[in-house]
């Protein structure tokens, strides 16, 4: 049976580890929906420009799962409060709720993995198409605006998150059975 001194150890790691992934994930989703937000309100739809709308639908899929994720963050704060106390959960249902957690980031991963290749996809086939060199634009050529650029920076950050929340997992996963 493991001492009191093992419990707070893993209790002070678990609540430290939580409250580190909760707060970095809670500022990239504000980035994120901030960034989402403003490209939807601005969106200015060109007759040449291939939609970003199945990358950006993947991304806010993906923004979703990091609200879930970081209802595991807390979660697992709350768990390592409990840890400490005397009714503590069992090391079954502790490495549950991680890796419920550890799922959850790999989905918004993939989501987010998958978004990123349809607006690069979309950015590449609108840049080849713009007309090289110093030329006077005409009607058909459509610049990539940075609006654009700036829906992959928000994919790229929420990728950012759902990895600090996967690393996060796995070691919590490995300080919980560790011997």
């Amino acid at each position: 049976m493991a001492d009191k001194i093992d419990f707070q150890l893993l209790s002070f790691g678990m609540r430290r580890t939580g409250w580190i992934r909760f707060w970095i994930q809670s500022i990239l989703g504000v980035v994120v929906t901030s960034v989402l937000l403003f490209s939807n309100v601005v969106s200015n739809d060109s007759e040449g420009q291939l939609s970003l709308a199945p990358g950006l639908s993947l991304t806010t899929l993906s923004l979703v799962l990091l609200f879930l994720s970081l209802w595991q963050g807390w979660l697992i704060v709350k768990t390592g409060r409990a840890i400490s106390s005397n009714v503590r959960p069992s090391r079954g249902q502790t490495s549950k709720l991680i890796k419920r957690g550890l799922f959850i980031d790999l989905l918004g991963i993939l989501f987010g993995l998958v978004g990123y290749q349809a607006l690069m996809g979309a950015l590449f086939i609108q840049a080849s198409t713009q007309t090289q060199g110093i030329a006077i634009a005409t009607s058909s050529d459509v610049a990539i605006t940075g609006l654009e650029i700036l829906s992959v920076l928000s994919n790229t950050q929420v990728l950012a998150a759902h990895f600090i929340g996967l690393c996060s997992s796995l070691w919590l996963l490995r300080r919980i059975y560790k011997s």
